[in-house]
């Protein structure tokens, strides 16, 4: 069993214009393509939780407490909920509005929330965890995650996120190419048959920083299609 009880209740919630502050992440991996028989390519997929009571699959998310930022309140709930430690990129991918479904909310005024959503690179996924009872884990790729996602604004932030992988991609690619004209002599391996995507997810070669993607793929295109197929136009 976990160590590290979860919090509960609401004596220390922050509240904004009426709206409770919510903290949460888009906890994401890259693993090695069991496809690829050479082995140079990697997948990235996003982790999405259960919810206690319903048939849905969301982010890991909670309250923002006022003993903490609102970084340390996005890594607790990851914890919590998910069960999964790692790197937070401490620039939120944005903030959203959004009517919160629990029954806590209720009492709330209007059950209104405003949420503020991270990236987490995961480093560590634990065997046991706080809400593990009311809570199961899903690796996804980007394709099942958009599909998965019941709600608007977790499209956006899904969309945000892949904005910032491309980004990260792009610092990546750069930092890569003045390696190479400060170190002329080094030999770079030819990755350009790496660097393919299959319809159902990202991929990347096992070469590159551990942010990088291939500089062929255009994420922020590839997730409008998807946000266009998920909603059906």
């Amino acid at each position: 069993m976990s160590s590290v009880p979860a919090r509960t209740g609401r004596q220390r919630q922050r509240y904004e214009d009426n709206l409770r502050l919510v903290s949460g992440c888009i906890p994401y991996r890259w693993r090695k393509d069991d496809t690829d028989l050479m082995g140079g390519t990697e997948i990235m997929e996003v982790l999405m939780i259960s919810s206690p009571k319903r048939d849905d699959l969301v982010f890991p998310k909670g309250g923002w407490e006022d003993d903490e930022t609102v970084t340390e309140a996005a890594c607790r709930e990851a914890l919590e909920e998910a069960g999964v430690k790692g790197i937070l990129r401490e620039i939120p991918l944005g903030i959203w509005e959004f009517k919160s479904k629990s029954s806590q909310d209720l009492c709330s005024i209007e059950g209104g929330c405003r949420g503020y959503m991270f990236a987490l690179e995961v480093t560590e996924e634990l065997e046991h965890w706080p809400e593990q009872k009311n809570r199961s884990r899903r690796w996804l790729n980007i394709k099942e995650a958009f599909r998965l996602s019941r709600y608007d604004w977790m499209c956006n932030a899904l969309e945000a996120f892949l904005r910032v992988m491309e980004e990260d991609r792009k610092v990546d690619e750069k930092q890569e190419q003045n390696t190479e004209l400060e170190q002329p002599s080094i030999m770079v391996a030819d990755v350009s048959e790496c660097q393919t995507m299959s319809p159902n997810c990202y991929k990347r070669s096992s070469t590159m920083q551990h942010h990088g993607m291939p500089p062929s793929v255009n994420l922020l295109s590839r997730a409008t299609q998807e946000i266009a197929i998920h909603f059906g136009y």
